[in-house]
């Protein structure tokens, strides 16, 4: 539908909205393409910190996803991620028609420190969210069921966090049908 590079500039909030975010380079875009079934829809890099707006997406008009750009590193000035990654907080903070939050975390690492920021974001915006496991293809089967478990555990006491963890991968098509559920749950689609 369009990117925003100001909050000025978001649409209308007249659709439900469900919001990607996650450290760069944790799989966001490859996630939505997976999600819709499209390729090409949202725009993969290996480049981390290449969102640099807040991307919309309309899905059969009755419901928006939304991502964000990513926290964490990325090749730009400091100002300038700091610049985008703002803008991400401030979409989180503000917006009535946002559902829930999808914060992506990489399964081959868990929750790390910098994602401990975003919690405390999430927590203080008292914004619905709900953890999701990317690249969940690169671990075996045990190794997954270890990172799940762990990962709820770590959240378990998070107001706003939903208390389901789901482990997924683009490349693989694991856990999307699941992912795909909870969309339409949280929208009450």
């Amino acid at each position: 539908m369009m990117g925003c590079v100001r909050i000025d500039d978001l649409p209308a909030a007249d659709l439900p909205e469900v919001a990607f975010a996650g450290r760069s380079n944790v799989g966001k875009s490859s996630l939505i393409n997976a999600v819709t079934g499209r390729t090409h829809l949202a725009r993969a890099s290996n480049e981390p910190g290449r969102t640099r707006e807040v991307n919309f997406f309309v899905l059969d008009e009755v419901l928006r996803l939304v991502d964000l750009p990513g926290y964490g590193f990325a090749k730009v000035a400091r100002d300038a991620a700091r610049k985008f990654q703002n803008l991400g907080r401030d979409y989180l903070r503000g917006r009535p028609n946002l559902k829930r939050a999808y914060l992506l975390i990489d399964a081959r690492h868990g929750l790390k420190k910098v994602d401990e920021e975003a919690l405390e974001a999430l927590d203080v915006a008292a914004v619905s969210y709900q953890i999701i496991l990317t690249k969940a293809d690169k671990l075996k089967p045990a190794e997954v069921d270890a990172v799940v478990a762990k990962t709820l555990a770590q959240i378990s006491k998070r107001a706003a966090a939903f208390p389901r963890v789901l482990a997924t991968s683009s490349a693989k098509g694991t856990g999307i049908p699941e992912l795909r559920a909870e969309i339409v749950a949280a929208c009450q689609l």
